[in-house]
């Protein structure tokens, strides 16, 4: 087989946490962003799009925070084809490591008639023009031809040539609405290489979208034609249907290197971590048949599926659960291990922990083994879950509850430190949850609107620890955050839930 080293590597752009969080309801607390940039970073990924800073301060703000965060990946901030957006974005990368510019202006006939009216001389121009400014603010400049896929390709071709000339780096051809079929990805991104001189001095990407269900296909038609970058997210989140699923594009290429002969830098190990990262910041739980990272992605129910996976694994698996870091869900420790064997198991895990967050999660794995007969990897992971969001403060923290239950009438007791004090509230609702929910809300002076509410078992048995996820919005801007609690007690893990995604509003600005 080839050496891994001459295949030809394809750069993976990440935009979960531009793209994604366009998603409806997957507002990101700007520490929770921190976390998943840090996250993406340690994954292996060539860019990170921040955000879009001319959109809000609170965006500008963590733009600049993720690009003093990161050393290693480009940093990119998403600018319209506008003096100021670009001035603004330049002002939110220019102090990190590896700061890109990323402009985008529309080229279809649709949009350049409907929605910015303007003619194809006029867009000509506009991207001449911008795209040189950028390029005198910084060395790494990417040009986007938002609906490339519906722009006729003699125009696209000269689009793409007036940006080339006027110093871009990465030239994107987004299929921004999910409307091509691979056959077309390949014939467009060969027409671009073809007819645009000069283009081998550049990056071609592409962006694809999910409307249609071939955005992973799309991305490696385009990789199989020339494109030398891949612009992606974790989970596939993102605007409408969504965008390619990093974790697809990257395990497709590795998976069939024998037909793509590619390479990236992903470190596959991590990829399930960072997608139960993400999923649980969102508050998106995976379809079960979530390919790769689904629940069922390793699980055979067939008869004659199990013989062969028994008799040789290569019958019905194309890969391993290990090769994307999914845990064996094995029992490993019991409730009188020390702190010792906890850490070790940690590393072995690939969790790489502070002393400081070791001996905060020890005593709750210590009252997770009293609760729980068997404790299992999978129980390890969603007690970590929480790990990498320590940054955000605890306004509140939940102390104690009583709850008491007569079919369709309940009565809550709920205890709240803050501030160095316990205060207390009993209110009455329709169950025990809402209940507790109306407490919390009179405890914290809030009236935050309650958007969605699940609960899901982590592991199986009558002792499995339940997961709620909360998302509340707030009455005043419709701002969503989303709020998780891990639990033996389904009680407790709502009401948890519940106070994490308040404490995350209280801090928005």
């Amino acid at each position: 087989m080839k050496d891994i080293m001459t295949d030809r590597k394809i750069k993976i752009f990440d935009t979960t946490l531009r793209d994604g969080e366009q998603s409806p309801g997957c507002s990101m607390h700007i520490n929770e962003k921190l976390d998943v940039a840090e996250a993406l970073e340690h994954l292996g990924v060539d860019v990170i799009e921040a955000g879009f800073p001319a959109a809000s301060e609170g965006e500008f703000k963590a733009v600049k925070e993720i690009s003093s965060l990161i050393k290693r990946a480009t940093v990119a901030a998403l600018c319209r084809c506008r003096k100021k957006d670009i001035d603004r974005g330049w002002a939110a990368v220019r102090d990190a490591a590896h700061p890109r510019i990323h402009i985008f202006l529309a080229t279809s006939p649709i949009h350049l008639e409907y929605k910015l009216r303007i003619d194809e001389d006029t867009a000509i121009e506009m991207i001449r023009t911008h795209t040189a400014y950028a390029r005198s603010l910084a060395s790494d400049v990417e040009f986007s031809f938002e609906d490339a896929t519906r722009t006729p390709h003699e125009f696209l071709a000269r689009a793409a040539r007036a940006a080339l000339e006027a110093g871009a780096t990465t030239l994107n051809f987004p299929d921004t609405v999910g409307y091509a079929v691979p056959a077309e990805m390949k014939e467009m991104i060969s027409y671009i290489r073809a007819n645009v001189p000069g283009i081998e001095k550049a990056d071609v990407a592409v962006h694809c979208h999910n409307d249609l269900g071939m955005a992973t296909a799309n991305s490696l038609a385009a990789a199989e034609a020339g494109a030398t970058q891949i612009e992606c997210t974790v989970n596939g989140i993102g605007e409408r249907a969504g965008n390619a699923a990093l974790e697809e594009v990257v395990m497709g290429i590795r998976t069939r290197r024998d037909r793509f002969r590619m390479r990236t830098d992903i470190v596959t190990e991590r990829i399930y971590r960072v997608s139960q990262l993400v999923s649980g910041i969102v508050g998106i739980k995976l379809p079960p048949n979530k390919a790769v990272v689904g629940k069922n992605a390793f699980v055979h129910e067939s008869g004659i599926h199990q013989h062969g996976v028994l008799a040789n694994k290569a019958t019905y698996e194309i890969m391993s659960p290990k090769d994307i870091g999914v845990p064996e869900n094995a029992l490993f420790l019991g409730k009188h291990s020390g702190k010792h064997a906890f850490s070790e198991l940690l590393e072995e895990m690939g969790y790489t922990l502070t002393s400081e967050q070791v001996d905060a999660y020890f005593p709750r794995y210590k009252e997770l083994a009293d609760r729980k007969k068997e404790v299992t990897r999978g129980d390890i992971d969603a007690l970590l879950s929480g790990v990498y969001r320590r940054r955000v403060k605890r306004i509140y923290t939940l102390k104690d509850y009583e709850v008491t239950a007569y079919k369709n009438s309940a009565s809550a007791l709920i205890s709240l430190d803050a501030d160095g004090r316990t205060h207390s509230e009993r209110m009455t609702g329709d169950g025990p949850v809402d209940a507790g929910f109306k407490a919390i809300n009179s405890l914290t002076g809030q009236n935050f609107k309650l958007v969605d509410y699940q609960l899901h078992s982590v592991s199986e048995g009558k002792d499995a620890l339940g997961e709620a996820t909360v998302k509340l919005a707030s009455p005043e801007d419709g701002k969503t955050m989303t709020g998780k609690g891990i639990s033996t007690d389904v009680l407790e893990a709502s009401l948890i839930a519940y106070i994490n995604a308040t404490n995350k509003l209280l801090q928005e600005e």
